[in-house]
């Protein structure tokens, strides 16, 4: 008996000991559940922006402290003392420490009435390997700004693109690969610098006109002009400076053309007195080429006076004189009838050479070969080459490369320059001038795209500098170009694809401040759309190619989603349409009327993009 009384105790020891470590490792293990989920919930909470802004929302330590209790109810296993702590870290990851004690039964008879319980955890909010594509509308109404902004759409965009960079690599993971890519898009995309050559025709054919070589009178009106000026006396000064005033800058009206220093100031006003004298009787001759009567007459010509211009030296503007002092001049005056000076054109798809494009082009493109398509379900991707995204040019098949943008060649027949005339697909011969339209606003090429690249803050800088706010609206060109730079098993695989078994999250970002804007003078990636009719057959109006370019942007967007791309979309200052919103998909498409709400949109994105992980 004695020797069992003595044994008693340890045993008790023992059993309690087990007991009450028992309940102790379920409190701790419920207590790190609890632990992880509170910093998991208040990190999701103080979301990307914070690396911006340093501001904390005032409910990040709320939504924590919440979710804590919820997965550790007070009192619990016979718990007390319940306690949890958060800590915002230097990263941006916010730690966690929470402890609880946890009453003994049998332990205490030998003296221990409680046990203390404690974990740690930390939330991180990162991102692992990641591309970005951004494909923005630098359409002319960019330089519009909305309503209750300070700044312009454009400048706006950048700004929230130089805010969501910072939010992302932030958060970059260790060891891995954040890559941004840009698409401007308006009529046209800039993409010649990313083609290699074997991708590009070295023959083209462009809505154009030559010169047939043949002259045509002028309706026998015939023309006058000076030839054979000879000095008799008198005296004409040098130009000598008498004031000088600073030059103004005056940026580009388009982005097919540089800024420039203008002297715009005034210059006093001459007072020449030209006096023409005729010499005897004229004579007649015969020109034999171009045929022509003339009449030629003797001429003296006396200047007196002073005359005034303005010439600029660098930045400066010089306003210089000269002055004539009985000066003294023989000349004779031709008149030719009938003037040949007319020039009779062929306007008509013309061919050329297109092999110093690099050397002589900005880099806009015209698009590969496509077809009208009639059943937006069923697309022919063998026709349809354009809307392939993945398919590698083949080396002379012109119908799979690209064709380089020549404005300077466009005309368009037989259209004239008071908007008078209609399209004509025929060759016309005239000697009336068409309009020039490669050179319109609407036509202009937008700045480069930019493959995908890591980027710090200052090359994020100096690229958004390059984007002005010209051209129209063109959607389906944009997204096609998105598309074709993020692929990874398109052009750029090489570069794109997974390798070393590292995979890449995919998202491409669209973003435009308008509605389809087409016009039918545009020249733009698909040539001129009533001449050259390859989307749109010519006989309907502007809405029906409005029409078609949406059909296509969704077929686009398809086609990049099929790539395991994740698509958002953006509407700035306008609304989204169905087709829009159907493209991006159930909580990926945003509408923004202000430079808040856009940052808003972007901020959602970089947290959806991002990986919320427990490190501790």
């Amino acid at each position: 008996m004695a020797i069992f009384a003595a044994s008693l105790f340890p045993m008790l020891a023992l059993i309690g000991g087990g007991v009450d470590m028992g309940r102790a490792y379920l409190a701790q293990a419920k207590l790190q559940q609890a632990c992880d989920a509170g910093v998991l919930a208040a990190r999701q909470r103080l979301g990307a922006e914070v690396a911006v802004n340093n501001v904390v929302p005032s409910d990040v330590a709320t939504t924590g402290q919440r979710f804590f209790n919820l997965n550790f109810a007070n009192g619990i296993y016979g718990t007390e003392n319940r306690s949890f702590q958060m800590t915002l870290e230097n990263d941006y990851a916010i730690s966690g420490v929470a402890s609880v004690d946890v009453p003994t039964t049998l332990m205490r008879v030998f003296g221990r009435d409680r046990m203390d319980v404690s974990v740690t955890c930390e939330g991180l909010l990162n991102f692992s390997n990641l591309d970005v594509m951004m494909v923005l509308d630098t359409t002319g109404s960019m330089r519009h700004t909305n309503a209750g902004d300070t700044m312009s759409r454009l400048e706006s965009v950048k700004a929230v693109i130089r805010n969501f960079h910072t939010q992302i690599e932030a958060g970059k993971a260790p060891n891995t690969q954040i890559r941004y890519g840009f698409v401007p898009y308006a009529t046209n995309v800039n993409v010649g610098h990313l083609l290699q050559d074997e991708w590009v025709v070295s023959n083209w054919t462009y809505q154009g006109r030559e010169d047939t070589g043949i002259r045509i009178p002028n309706e026998a009106i015939g023309r006058t002009f000076a030839r054979n000026w000879t000095y008799v006396s008198g005296n004409r000064s040098d130009w000598s400076t008498i004031s000088t005033y600073a030059a103004t800058w005056e940026e580009a009206s388009s982005a097919d053309q540089n800024g420039r220093w203008r002297c715009n100031g005034s210059q006093p006003s001459g007072n020449v007195a030209v006096t023409d004298t005729e010499n005897g009787r004229p004579r007649m001759e015969m020109q034999r080429s171009p045929l022509a009567i003339l009449t030629i007459q003797q001429m003296t010509r006396t200047h007196n006076g002073t005359r005034y211009r303005t010439r600029r030296n660098g930045q400066v503007c010089e306003v210089q004189q000269q002055v004539d002092t009985n000066h003294v001049q023989n000349y004779e005056r031709v008149t030719e009838v009938p003037s040949f000076d007319r020039t009779l054109w062929r306007y008509a798809p013309i061919s050329r050479d297109v092999s110093a494009w690099r050397s002589e082009q900005q880099g806009c493109i015209e698009e590969r070969d496509t077809y009208r398509i009639d059943d937006y379900d069923n697309v022919d991707f063998s026709r349809a080459l354009d809307l392939d995204i993945d398919l590698v040019p083949t080396a002379g098949d012109p119908s799979t490369q690209w064709r380089p943008r020549y404005p300077e060649e466009i005309y368009v027949r037989s259209i004239k320059g008071n908007g008078s005339g209609d399209f004509t697909t025929r060759a016309v011969r005239t000697t009336d001038n068409y309009v020039d339209s490669g050179r319109w606003w609407f036509s202009d090429c937008p700045a480069a795209a930019q493959k995908l690249e890591e980027m710090d803050s200052d090359e994020l800088d100096g690229y958004l500098d390059t984007l002005r706010p010209y051209g129209a609206t063109y959607h389906d060109i944009g997204m096609i170009w998105g598309g074709r730079l993020l692929s990874p098993t398109g052009l750029y695989a090489a570069e794109n694809g997974d390798a070393n078994g590292r995979t890449r999250s995919r998202h491409l970002i669209w973003m435009t401040d308008g509605q389809t804007e087409p016009y039918d003078l545009a020249y733009g990636a698909y040539g001129i759309d009533p001449l050259d009719q390859r989307r749109w057959d010519g006989d309907s109006d502007a809405e029906e190619l409005s029409s078609v370019i949406e059909n296509r942007f969704g077929v686009a967007c398809e086609q990049v989603k099929n790539r395991n791309i994740t698509v958002w979309v953006i509407a700035f200052g306008t609304g989204l349409t169905d087709l829009m919103t159907e493209c991006a998909g159930p909580g990926r498409s945003f509408e923004a009327s202000n430079a808040e709400e856009l940052n808003d949109a972007f901020e959602a994105i970089a947290n959806a993009m991002s990986e919320l992980r427990i490190t501790g």
